[in-house]
């Protein structure tokens, strides 16, 4: 899956080939190999269609510099560097909040170059849940993208809302240096988890730039509390909402709805876990966008011994 830009169609292709969220232990990237690989992906996209361009493994467990690669969960590309940048959705636990730089070629594995530690305003790296005091919320980063004018990296995190804090944009410096969080309008805030604000698990999911890179548009993975019901397996969800911030004023500008599907699959045992939502976001142009649901459910019984 590949979109049209007018300053860098190989780094929009990172995301291009499946929008590609990398999650658990087996990371998959996805992406065009070259930029005349690309070309008839972006044909693709513009007539409908998807096609798979290439895909690569990680194994589980695997590691650099003393960290554990896995639970990616956003990738873009930088088109000066020619380097993958990819964030990982650990919550500090098995090391602190993190962002990682590859080369890839389409063949063979990944080569990681760097790993950049996320940081607060004041350079501290972000807490786990056994470490963070008052005041200070655990970030679970999700989305990431790399703005081509300033090359900063804006990053979303579900937010800490056991503790009180809501899902949040950020903007930081290659290195991890934060730059500025910013401001969101008040629906956003931690509510009571049942009648008001955002679900725990289910904030800022997707993030995408508009062609020009003024604009980020935010997706909710599911509803808020009080725009409808997570999706179940008979009848969609509430709408999800899609939040533009203008990246100038830091402010957001502008609100539009998308319904998610009902979940596609009965769980294979009664009252077993099961979701659907908005999992990432790409633009096609200024005026459409790609969302990519995503679906689970517990289909088989854990192994035994």
């Amino acid at each position: 899956m590949a979109v049209r830009s007018s300053h860098d169609p190989l780094r929009r292709a990172a995301l291009a080939a499946a929008l590609a969220s990398v999650t658990g232990g087996a990371a998959s990237l996805m992406a065009g190999c070259s930029p005349q690989a690309v070309r008839p992906a972006i044909a693709d996209a513009a007539r409908g269609r998807l096609r798979l361009l290439a895909v690569t493994t990680t194994p589980h467990l695997a590691t650099y510099r003393d960290t554990p690669v896995g639970g990616l969960s956003a990738i873009d590309y930088d088109p000066t560097k020619s380097e993958y940048l990819l964030l990982c959705d650990d919550r500090s636990d098995r090391a602190p909040a993190r962002c990682y730089t590859a080369r890839w070629s389409g063949a063979g594995a990944p080569e990681w170059t760097d790993v950049a530690f996320l940081r607060q305003a004041d350079g501290a790296l972000w807490p786990n849940r056994s470490q963070a005091g008052p005041g200070v919320p655990v970030v679970d980063p999700e989305g990431a993208r790399l703005r081509p004018d300033t090359g900063t990296l804006l990053w979303s995190t579900e937010g800490d809302l056991p503790r009180g804090f809501g899902p949040a944009l950020y903007e930081s410096q290659r290195d991890g240096r934060l730059v500025r969080e910013f401001t969101l309008p008040s629906m956003f805030a931690a509510g009571d988890g049942r009648t008001r604000g955002p679900r725990d698990n289910l904030g800022f999911e997707g993030l995408a730039l508009t062609p020009d890179a003024r604009f980020a548009w935010l997706g909710m993975e599911a509803a808020l509390c009080q725009d409808g019901p997570v999706p179940a397996v008979a009848a969609p969800g509430g709408p999800c909402r899609l939040t533009l911030i203008d990246l100038s004023s830091g402010r957001a500008v502008r609100q539009i709805a998308y319904g998610p599907d009902a979940i596609p699959l009965r769980p294979l045992l009664p009252g077993g876990f099961a979701d659907n939502g908005i999992s990432e976001i790409l633009m096609i142009d200024a005026d459409r966008m790609l969302v990519l649901e995503r679906a689970h459910g517990v289909r088989a019984l854990p192994a035994t011994r």
